[in-house]
């Protein structure tokens, strides 16, 4: 349901002022940012989206397990990951400045680096019902019920349109500044949210701790044509296993920065006082601009 009682998400051109932009993710958990990846890029995406959906069943992701897990996905919903496998534009998404500007602010403080938690497209199809509430940083409820609610950010995502994506076709449902928020657990209730409308290239950034989920496709022949991109601190680990889905040779000629996101260079915690993870038979770790030490 959508209510006037709730704040509008935030948008910002592309070119806004970083601080600004970093204000009202602070203010709401989230903000939009319209026309955050390039025309060319969305094309390509959305290109090689329609090619792979048109050979998977809707309702057949592995995502989840059981009835919960498949009612959570949809049964007229097609998700999948992998990208970089379909289009070389997807590490063109992963150096993306805007977007790698928000993470740093956000997940820096936390860690010592961060890799890709998952990239997936998300095509809803016509009748499928809005999918129940939830908060991205669950997926590690053991860490975050443990600190709630002083949990420090541990993820932070990104809505993609890959076309027009309109309340009717399912945009994205947000509780704004549900971050805030003392209960952990019943969030998933009935409650009141706002549509995160979308134009190709547009972004919904919002936080691992905001409330939101897919809204309903109400229409009778559409899709709503979408992708999620989100990064975790390097500490947990992430829902997609990026890094056996290419090689560390594959991935040579892409900037430290990708290969970092996708598991090919290892993990410094510091200056956070922790040592070195994801070694590759106990190398020397890798300091951020990629020298080794």
């Amino acid at each position: 349901m959508e209510s006037m009682s709730l704040p509008e998400l935030q948008r910002f051109p592309s070119d806004a002022p970083h601080a600004e932009m970093m204000a009202a993710y602070k203010a709401d958990g989230g903000m939009i940012i319209e026309n955050m990846v390039p025309a060319e890029t969305i094309s390509a995406l959305r290109d090689a989206a329609d090619l792979v959906s048109a050979e998977l069943v809707p309702g057949s992701t592995t995502q989840g397990m059981g009835k919960d897990g498949k009612e959570f996905v949809g049964k007229n919903t097609i998700r999948f990951s992998s990208l970089g496998l379909h289009t070389p534009a997807y590490f063109d998404l992963l150096d993306n400045e805007i977007f790698k500007a928000v993470a740093d602010e956000v997940l820096l403080p936390n860690c010592g680096s961060y890799w890709v938690n998952t990239a997936q497209v998300m095509y809803i199809g016509p009748g499928e019902p809005a999918q129940v509430l939830h908060r991205d940083a669950n997926n590690w409820w053991q860490y975050v019920s443990a600190t709630w609610p002083n949990s420090a950010e541990v993820t932070v995502s990104a809505m993609i349109g890959l076309e027009d994506v309109t309340e009717h076709l399912g945009a994205t449902r947000v509780v704004p500044r549900s971050n805030f928020e003392t209960d952990l657990v019943h969030y998933d209730a009935p409650r009141e949210t706002v549509p995160a409308e979308l134009g190709a290239g547009d972004a919904l950034i919002y936080s691992g701790y905001v409330v939101h989920g897919g809204g309903a496709n109400t229409t009778t022949d559409m899709w709503r044509k979408a992708m999620h991109l989100s990064f975790v601190v390097g500490w947990l680990t992430p829902e997609e296993a990026c890094a056996i889905d290419y090689t560390t040779e594959e991935l040579q000629a892409l900037s430290p920065r990708v290969q970092r996101l996708l598991g090919h260079r290892s993990y410094d915690s510091r200056p956070l006082r922790g040592g070195g993870l994801w070694l590759k038979n106990v190398n020397a770790i890798e300091d951020p601009d990629g020298t080794a030490n």
